[in-house]
């Protein structure tokens, strides 16, 4: 773009002209145009003879499967290519090409099983979303592989997995919005996670730690999605826990280990719902044990 603000034609020499042409070939492969597909690919071999090669057809090969939606075989050809010719200016471009089928798979793509079975690809797509992460490291499709795969997972009720990428995002990407969104995506997985009073409240200790950070160094954010108002969330939560706990002590009829937690809700959580209860509990503890079973 120029200084008036009007887009100029630039010059691009070499490679870049080369990537430009597969560029355009690429383009008419992902709109389906078979036909302009094959006039474009051999151009491209004409007007780059000295580039063209079998890293080229191999690529290509896998393009067309990709055009006609056969996804799983394009990957595999995208998946041969990358282990063959792992120095081909077309590396990244394949990289980008598993990235789509990826995504595609995580958000629910069928695949065929034994010629006869359509099922849903999110294990093949998670795969893909691994392989890529591997091979691209820290680059940005690296990190977009591995968050793919985290809000799949958040997508699905699979919060302990998703909890799990978003903390590697927090270790391998710490900075920028990666962490920050690596960080809320942690808080928010860890709260998601936690059953209920039932079970143990680890979950929710940790959500409430994550948020708390997030509040801290992130406060304009923090008010946006109300991260103050889930932090009362959890804490009427923790409370009701430990309610609970009182109150089963005092079904058994252990009248002094129900107030010692219906006394530790109105120390630590003296606003909550839970201490209301946990006081009218405690008030009426005088009441013989047997008279308290339900």
């Amino acid at each position: 773009m120029g200084k008036g603000e009007d887009w100029e034609a630039v010059s691009v020499e070499g490679g870049d002209r080369y990537l430009l042409a597969v560029a355009e070939v690429k383009r008419l492969v992902s709109e389906g145009q078979s036909g302009a597909v094959g006039e474009a690919l051999n151009k491209l071999k004409k007007d780059f003879p000295e580039i063209a090669g079998p890293d080229l057809d191999a690529f290509f090969e896998a393009e067309m499967l990709f055009s006609a939606g056969k996804y799983s075989g394009a990957n595999r050809g995208y998946e041969k290519f990358l282990e063959k010719y792992p120095d081909s200016e077309l590396y990244d471009a394949a990289l980008e090409r598993q990235y789509s089928i990826g995504t595609a798979f995580l958000a629910g793509e069928r695949r065929r099983v034994l010629g006869i079975f359509n099922i849903r690809g999110y294990a093949v797509g998670a795969k893909i979303m691994e392989g890529i992460s591997e091979r691209a490291g820290e680059s940005p499709i690296g990190l977009k592989a591995v968050s793919s795969m985290a809000r799949s997972y958040e997508r699905r009720g699979k919060f302990s997995e998703a909890y799990y990428k978003w903390s590697e995002i927090s270790l391998r990407w710490p900075g920028g919005r990666s962490g920050k969104e690596s960080l809320v995506g942690m808080a928010r997985c860890k709260h998601a996670g936690y059953k209920g009073p039932k079970y143990d409240v680890s979950d929710l200790i940790s959500a409430e730690s994550y948020y708390g950070s997030f509040e801290s160094r992130y406060p304009e954010d923090a008010r946006e999605i109300d991260v103050g108002g889930i932090l009362k969330q959890i804490e009427e939560q923790l409370a009701y826990k430990q309610f609970s706990i009182g109150e089963y002590y005092q079904k058994t009829g252990n009248m002094q280990a129900a107030n010692l937690y219906y006394q530790m809700v109105l120390d630590k959580w003296s606003g909550s719902t839970a201490a209301k209860l946990a006081r009218a509990e405690s008030e009426a503890g005088s009441i013989k044990p047997e008279k308290v079973k339900r």
